[in-house]
């Protein structure tokens, strides 16, 4: 006689789900060195009438520890970020504020004045605005006939 069971025949794949998302909350992804999930730093990029303003946040950053350059319609932020000095003498049980070298690229809009770029950082928020250039207007070009 055959035996059948009744219920979900997916029961087996609903616990092996089950058991890797448990073995991967074990694991700790934060490596130093690579980072997984969004780029550092996160970044917001307004469209606003005169200007666009990229607005980035690098809290414990200074001035000096940075280096902007827009070339070729990419604006790229380089910078460094110290370990605190309590932290070389312990282990972290978690770590989410990155530390180190690191550099972010990122596309300029089209309509940008590149040589007209400023930017300031305050209370950690670094403002990069970036003036819009003049739209250009369509030129109507004459045809001639024979």
């Amino acid at each position: 006689m055959a035996v059948f069971r009744w219920g979900h025949h997916w029961d087996a794949f609903g616990d092996l789900e089950r058991e890797v998302d448990r073995l991967l909350k074990s694991v700790n992804l934060s490596f130093q060195g690579l980072r997984f999930g969004r780029q550092y730093p996160a970044v917001n990029l307004y469209d606003l009438p005169q200007q666009y303003l990229l607005t980035a946040e690098l809290p414990g950053v200074k001035p000096e520890d940075l280096d902007l350059s827009v070339a070729g319609g990419v604006l790229t932020i380089r910078g460094s970020r110290q370990e605190p000095e309590h932290s070389q003498d312990h282990r972290y049980r978690r770590q989410e504020r990155p530390h180190g070298n690191w550099q972010r690229s990122l596309s300029v809009p089209d309509r940008v004045i590149e040589d007209e770029v400023r930017a300031e950082l305050t209370n950690g928020v670094l403002k990069i605005h970036l003036p819009k250039a003049p739209e250009e207007v369509p030129r109507q070009i004459p045809i001639a006939g024979a």
